[in-house]
């Protein structure tokens, strides 16, 4: 979980070169963007919970290099006292790299600056087998956006080998936003049917890789 306003991309635009001896760039962290989005973890972490989750929230950041990290390290102490039933850790992002690939099993939720997500997303892509797997999503105060974390992949347009695992679970992902936001359990269920249709159709070993439409096919079967 990131807040994509902030950290340091938004300092994108707005960067400096001077004369073309030095370039500086800003990195931006408000206590107003960073309990928003501290309190979103949390309810996401207790979400996961009663879905059979760990309930964990890991605050990654480098809070001994940087004051705006140190910062943001203590706007989570603060919202992580009013969410005591949530298991915490915090961990500079070195570290975290380190233990993304050493231990991911012990890992919920990690929230962290803007930049840093982006890094270990793609890290966490790596882990369960690429990008082609990331489901992602952009959520605001009333609407959101879902996406398969990859791009277009232009260069694979037409030859049904694309991966759709991360539009599929995007969906989901979507219905899953979608039933909680409204209290729709008619969505909620989707979401869950969706996810354990993609679950069981990767058990399903070299043919559920064959192509675009031999992966899809898998999951529709397993939705019945």
């Amino acid at each position: 979980v990131r807040e994509s306003t902030e950290g340091l991309f938004a300092s994108c635009g707005k960067g400096e070169i001077i004369a073309d001896r030095e370039a500086r760039d800003t990195l931006v962290i408000t206590r107003e963007r960073s309990r928003q989005v501290f309190e979103f973890a949390f309810e996401l972490a207790r979400s996961r919970a009663s879905a059979g989750g760990k309930s964990k929230v890991t605050l990654v950041d480098k809070a001994n290099v940087f004051s705006s990290m140190a910062f943001f390290r203590k706007v989570f102490d603060e919202v992580a006292a009013t969410h005591t039933d949530i298991e915490t850790e915090r961990l500079y992002v070195d570290a975290c790299a380190l233990d993304l690939v050493r231990r991911p099993w012990e890992f919920d939720v990690l929230v962290t600056e803007n930049m840093f997500g982006d890094i270990l997303s793609d890290l966490a892509a790596g882990l369960v087998g690429g990008m082609g797997f990331a489901p992602s999503a952009d959520i605001g105060d009333s609407r959101a956006v879902f996406q398969p974390a990859h791009g277009s992949a232009p260069d694979i347009a037409g030859k049904g080998i694309a991966n759709p695992t991360a539009a599929i679970l995007s969906g989901a992902m979507m219905l899953d936003w979608l039933g909680r936001k409204h209290q729709l359990s008619s969505c909620l269920d989707a979401a869950r049917l969706i996810e354990e249709a993609v679950e069981q159709a990767l058990q399903g070993g070299a043919e559920a890789f064959s192509s675009t439409t031999g992966m899809t096919q898998q999951v529709m079967d397993a939705i019945g």
